[in-house]
């Protein structure tokens, strides 16, 4: 059974994503939707769907890299986003992994 959903889904999940998780450097949160990494999120997530929301959430924040410095250094978004924001995006992803 697939669990691949469509492209307006896709954008749903983008727009709940993009104002709700944010990265966080120092005191200043950058929100994924400024970021432009919003619909990248919605996308790897969506690939995982059919693994649960807390695999879907971990794989999909790992695949995202996240280039800083101009590209000079990468990092998995995970990385990124303080750590209540991974229970935030499987609260998110759990409607669409059933």
């Amino acid at each position: 059974m697939s669990t691949s959903i469509d492209s307006a889904q896709i954008n749903e999940l983008a727009v709940l994503i993009a104002d709700r998780l944010f990265i966080q450097v120092g005191n200043w949160n950058l929100y994924l939707g400024d970021a432009g990494l919003a619909k990248d999120l919605a996308i790897e997530c969506q690939a995982n769907f059919d693994q649960g929301a807390n695999v879907a959430s971990r794989k999909g924040l790992e695949a995202i890299e996240v280039k800083l410095g101009g590209g000079k250094t990468k990092l998995p978004l995970l990385e990124l986003i303080p750590p209540n924001q991974f229970f935030d995006l499987e609260e998110i992803l759990e409607p669409y992994c059933r």
